[in-house]
């Protein structure tokens, strides 16, 4: 086997790899959901980052990589030249968020203009702490499409409480930890079991009471009445 025959064959082994390393990061890719949320929860998620890349963003439990936003446009800005950027900034009334691109892709920025509605699918990135958005696809929309995005994510929510309930809550857990201080205090998880809430709810109203001072916990997981 001559020189030329094994570097071709070692350079198809290299196209053979990397077509393989892209058809899996595909797949991968394929597999995130590009979840409907509003401006104000992206921006209020948890950004998870990992060797100084974001991961994803934790918003309501999900691990949040691709976004399906409807916006209106408040801002854009171009950059001509050798280093083509382009942004848009987006409000839907609940927050802002920008979407960049780089290069070719400002192309797809061409005819948008400030005060059009657009729905935008895109992978959420960060840079300089700041979470944005690349965009992989764009279209116009009516403004009325804003108020039926804003009625199918409030239709996907789960209830709130009344603020009835919430007191009535607060109130069993401040009797609860009274009768318990004569045993120094009553177990979180016990606490869940005997007023048969939900856990997140109760765990909401704990960290209040203990914000405000009138609870603590002596341990992790024990918690007493301080008054």
């Amino acid at each position: 086997m001559n020189e030329n025959t094994q570097a071709n064959l070692e350079k198809t082994k290299q196209i053979e790899e990397r077509r393989s390393q892209i058809n899996s990061s595909t797949q991968s890719y394929k597999r995130n959901t590009a979840y409907k949320f509003k401006v104000g929860q992206i921006m209020s998620g948890k950004p998870i980052i990992d060797n100084e890349r974001l991961t994803h963003v934790e918003i309501d439990g999900k691990k949040v990589v691709r976004i399906n936003l409807i916006a209106n446009i408040v801002e854009k800005f171009m950059q001509e030249g050798e280093k083509q950027y382009g942004s848009i900034t987006l409000d839907d009334a609940t927050g802002q968020i920008r979407a960049k691109v780089f290069g070719e892709d400002i192309e797809k920025y061409r005819n948008l203009n400030q005060g059009d509605t657009i729905l935008i699918i895109g992978i959420l990135r960060s840079w300089n702490n700041e979470v944005y958005i690349i965009p992989e696809i764009i279209k116009k929309k009516e403004p009325t499409y804003l108020l039926v995005r804003k009625l199918e994510i409030e239709a996907s929510q789960p209830a709130q409480p009344s603020r009835e309930k919430i007191t009535e809550l607060k109130d069993k857990i401040i009797s609860a930890l009274k009768e318990s201080e004569s045993d120094g205090g009553i177990d979180i998880e016990r606490l869940i079991l005997n007023l048969k809430e939900s856990p997140e709810l109760i765990n909401q109203e704990i960290k209040k009471l203990l914000e405000e001072g009138v609870a603590y916990e002596p341990r992790p997981g024990k918690l007493r009445w301080l008054g």
